[in-house]
């Protein structure tokens, strides 16, 4: 079997963590030469390099640094720097993975060039349009050679839009094996005081999407609950730097008991949720981690693309108003959710990807 090269491309915090257990599996493998390429879509020390040290991912072949903008400049500039990189290295393909600009960047560039494209986390669908990276997945997927699934309902969603059985495998969670492989490691460095978290009950805080974080009245909405929410048990909010800027700029002042600290890295982070009487987050990935460490979680949006984190799951929807909000803090109170894990979500998903790409590229799938 020839070595088939492979660009892999990273570019948020969320990508890293599924990028990690590829890029192990890939480097061991000789059938395999893969090249990581980080676009510096979150390029600083916080938001990215130091989980490329939590998570020991190899030094990036080369790094982008396409910045921030909005989505437009964005996946623009994503795409003119990338162009360079694929022409030059003639990949077999590309693996992509997750929902960010980056994502939807890359594959697009690489069907123009005629390189194969392959998306890991594939099918996953909110059904809100108004979602940024629900429309990445849609176009992602539309253009992918090969869809890496990590729950049933990825499947039956890319079935249903004609996408041919064939292309698609059920593999599981990267997230998951990162989460596996670090857990271990994460609570035992106990950086609870480093962090100023001083009560062994705590809840733990991410808000992120535009929807929640630049609509002024829906952000006041969101800090009312939280500040209700505060009365019961301490809160730790990790602020994303956009996040911190619209709180400021939009007058919101919170409780003492609401502690706003710098985004944290991978180990810091799985720590904390490991550690957390409950989350209030509104990251798709968060839902994920959280329903594996059996943390209770309450998702603030009115949808979600990973409906098995509910299903099978400790998360639950709260919505994103006060009441809302309210409503489901005190539901999760008097009936706290148990939850289960989800198949396959058990460490694997790498072997199970490395797998799937040995038999794909020893004999390539006709439609």
């Amino acid at each position: 079997m020839p070595v088939t090269r492979i660009v892999l491309v990273a570019g948020a915090r969320p990508n890293f963590m599924k990028i990690a257990p590829l890029m192990r599996v890939l480097s061991a493998d000789p059938a395999f030469e893969p090249i990581l390429v980080h676009t510096g879509q979150h390029y600083d020390r916080n938001m990215s390099g130091q989980f490329f040290s939590d998570l020991r991912i190899p030094e990036p072949r080369y790094h982008l640094e396409a910045g921030g903008g909005s989505h437009a400049v964005q996946t623009a500039e994503i795409m003119k720097r990338i162009e360079p990189v694929l022409l030059k290295e003639l990949p077999k393909a590309i693996l992509v993975v997750g929902d960010v600009n980056s994502t939807v960047a890359g594959a697009l560039v690489a069907t123009k060039l005629g390189i194969e494209v392959i998306h890991a986390e594939a099918g996953l669908r909110s059904f809100d349009r108004m979602m940024p990276e629900e429309i990445n997945r849609i176009v992602t997927d539309s253009i992918s050679d090969l869809l890496l699934v990590t729950e049933e309902s990825g499947r039956e969603n890319l079935l249903r839009e004609g996408v041919s059985e064939n292309r698609i495998h059920v593999v599981g969670n990267l997230m998951i094996d990162s989460l596996r492989t670090h857990l271990d490691q994460a609570l035992k460095s106990d950086p609870g005081q480093r962090l100023g978290v001083r009560e062994k009950k705590f809840g733990l805080v991410t808000l992120h999407r535009p929807a929640n974080v630049d609509d002024p009245k829906q952000l006041v909405e969101i800090s009312s609950a939280l500040e209700a929410i505060s009365l019961d048990l301490d809160l730790y909010w990790p602020v994303h730097p956009r996040t911190r800027t619209r709180l400021i700029e939009n007058g919101i002042t919170l409780s003492e008991r609401i502690h706003l600290i710098d985004p944290l890295g991978y180990l810091d982070f799985l720590w904390a949720q490991a550690n957390a009487f409950v989350i209030l987050t509104d990251s798709g990935g968060v839902q994920e981690e959280s329903t594996v460490l059996r943390t209770p979680c309450l998702t603030l949006r009115d949808n979600t693309e990973r409906p098995v984190t509910i299903t099978s799951g400790s998360n639950r929807l709260a919505g994103t108003s006060k009441d809302s909000i309210l409503a489901a803090w005190k539901e999760l109170l008097a009936h706290p959710p148990a939850g289960t894990i989800p198949p396959l979500w058990d460490g694997k998903a790498g072997e199970r990807c490395l797998e799937v790409l040995r038999k794909h590229f020893a004999a390539p799938l006709s439609d």
